[in-house]
């Protein structure tokens, strides 16, 4: 199983389990993501869910080597995968009735990078790092973070994420406001587990109704930014600077964009 699903008591942890890949993004993960977000959002039973990764990645991001699903046309079709796959995961986890915790215990990177800051309190490991990864192979950003970074931190840093496309540190996240904490990597499972078990003990339809809030607030016009993402990276997708971001990566040399 690509995604794994453990309950105790209250509390319900996902772990992506492609650690051979750093818990990339293939198909079968995205929708095994998918059913089980969509499967605790349901469970009256889980009052607690905490999302983390498999081996030393929380998630290096859609899986390049794995390919894209193809159109006649040829370029690969990303608007499909990021609409059926992908958004349903993002505002699953906006909408989901119940706190969210990410633990990331390494790199977070792309959707993965988008995925834990959909959370709503985000642990990192001392170790961990965020990378908005997209620009480096002739992408945008997509899975809600082009709307979920410039909330949490401005205009300033997000502009600086997506178009440098460096790592920030777990620290200089901290730092940012990117994230709520940090932790040693040893210390990671059980703090988020005593965050995870007082979550599951406290008064869950106020941490119900505190997420309307902040949605209606900050993420009004979520779905309308995940469609325009769709839409600019299904238009990128066909660009040479994507084939050529593509092909530097497999081949780990240095891109070399024409801007076309």
């Amino acid at each position: 199983m690509t995604v794994l699903l453990q309950r105790d008591g209250g509390v319900a942890t996902v772990t992506l389990n492609r650690p051979e890949a750093m818990n990339a993004w293939d198909t079968a993960l995205g929708d095994d993501l998918r059913t089980a977000v969509q499967e605790l959002a349901a469970d009256e039973a889980v009052r607690a869910v905490v999302i983390t990764g498999a081996g030393r990645a929380f998630s290096a991001g859609a899986d390049l080597k794995a390919g894209f699903d193809p159109t006649p046309q040829g370029p690969p079709d990303v608007g499909t995968a990021l609409r059926t796959r992908y958004h349903p995961i993002i505002t699953g986890i906006r909408t989901m009735p119940k706190p969210v915790v990410a633990a990331v215990n390494g790199v977070a990177a792309g959707i993965g990078c988008s995925l834990a800051l959909a959370c709503d309190l985000v642990v990192a490991a001392d170790s961990a790092y965020f990378l908005l990864a997209f620009v480096n192979i002739g992408l945008v950003p997509d899975g809600g973070s082009s709307l979920l970074i410039p909330e949490r931190v401005g205009l300033a840093r997000a502009a600086e994420m997506a178009m440098l496309g460096e790592r920030v540190p777990a620290a200089t996240a901290l730092g940012w406001g990117l994230i709520n904490r940090v932790v040693p990597d040893d210390e990671l499972r059980g703090d988020v587990a005593a965050l995870a078990a007082r979550l599951a003990a406290g008064p869950t339809r106020s941490y119900a109704g505190t997420k309307r809030q902040l949605n209606a607030w900050m993420f009004a016009r979520m779905e309308e930014q995940l469609e325009l993402e769709a839409t600019i990276q299904h238009e990128l997708a066909a660009s040479g600077d994507f084939a050529e971001g593509v092909r530097a990566f497999v081949e780990k040399r240095p891109a070399r964009f024409a801007g076309s």
